[in-house]
């Protein structure tokens, strides 16, 4: 098939670009790279089935294509909080643009959407039926209120055009090729550990997330992407740690001399995310596979690696 990944030089897309080309697709990338690089996808610059388009959605465009998928939208709070006019911009109008591409082409369209739907949730674990407890006007808003206007376009054109959609709410995800600035807890406490620094547990740690390795998420996006469910499905794994578990977990891996510091918890920041996975067990065969110590390994290596340290 002939596959727009928006956002493809990304974290996440980057990761799905690979499993893609390794399965034979043509794959058109889409990036502005705000947050995307070309080293995520170096690998497969110059293939003949690869086309690297160098764009921001906010605008329109014009490409053929059979699925895309909508991953382009800053992530993580430092940079979703840098710009975030521009962010509720990108969940608008580049999904309202993508929408209206998918329509135009007959695509099927995946929109990645975010369990930052759910807000600070006073539900738990978060099951795709809870409508969340979204602070409207608060700091993390661009992004949260964005994405949940993506997810009511998308099933609007679903509605509305017969579109075919997909929903995904992505829980935290991490491995290889995070970006070492993203401001993401896991990201943070490799870092610092690499470099000698005190690890930065906002709060005091009791605060839960739950995290999924990076080929664990790209596998679910796949099977949603290719199966007869629209969604919204949560995807991310169900085990659930407070920050302070990771933290010392990463101190024990990098370098147990590393002090724990704790500052003031940031705004809007969710006490617990855990995801009710049971739709997508049911519907997509799908649960992670990867358990958390192996898959922070890998990731301390690529940083180890990235960073020279």
């Amino acid at each position: 098939m002939r596959i727009l990944v928006t956002g493809g030089a990304g974290f996440i897309g980057s990761h799905l670009v690979d499993r893609l080309m390794e399965e034979g697709h043509e794959v058109l990338c889409l990036d502005n790279f705000y947050t995307g690089t070309k080293a995520n996808i170096q690998q497969w610059l110059g293939h003949p089935r690869f086309e690297l388009i160098r764009h921001d959605i906010t605008e329109p465009i014009r490409l053929e294509v059979d699925q895309i998928y909508h991953l382009a939208c800053p992530a993580s709070p430092v940079h979703y909080q840098y710009n975030p006019i521009k962010t509720t911009k990108v969940s608008f109008m580049g999904t309202l643009h993508m929408l209206g591409l998918a329509k135009r082409v007959k695509a099927r369209f995946l929109l990645a959407s975010t369990s930052e739907v759910y807000g600070d949730p006073l539900v738990h674990p978060q099951p795709e039926e809870y409508r969340g407890n979204v602070n409207c006007i608060g700091v993390r808003a661009c992004y949260d209120e964005g994405k949940r206007i993506a997810e009511t376009l998308t099933f609007d054109y679903h509605r509305e055009h017969k579109l075919e959609v997909r929903i995904a709410r992505i829980f935290n995800t991490y491995g290889p090729r995070m970006l070492e600035n993203d401001g993401r807890v896991v990201s943070n406490f490799i870092v610092q550990a690499l470099k000698g620094m005190p690890l930065t547990v906002y709060g005091d740690g009791s605060q839960t997330r739950s995290f999924c390795y990076v080929s664990d998420l790209v596998e679910g996006l796949i099977r949603l992407m290719n199966s007869d469910y629209t969604g919204p499905v949560n995807l991310g794994n169900p085990e659930e740690y407070t920050i302070l578990q990771l933290a010392k977990t990463v101190q024990s891996l990098v370098n147990p001399e590393v002090q724990i510091v704790f500052k003031p918890l940031p705004e809007d920041d969710p006490k617990q995310r855990q995801p009710d996975i049971t739709k997508a067990k049911t519907y997509l065969s799908w649960q992670p596979k990867v358990p958390l110590l192996e898959g922070l390994q890998k990731t301390i290596e690529d940083f180890r690696r990235r960073l020279s340290l």
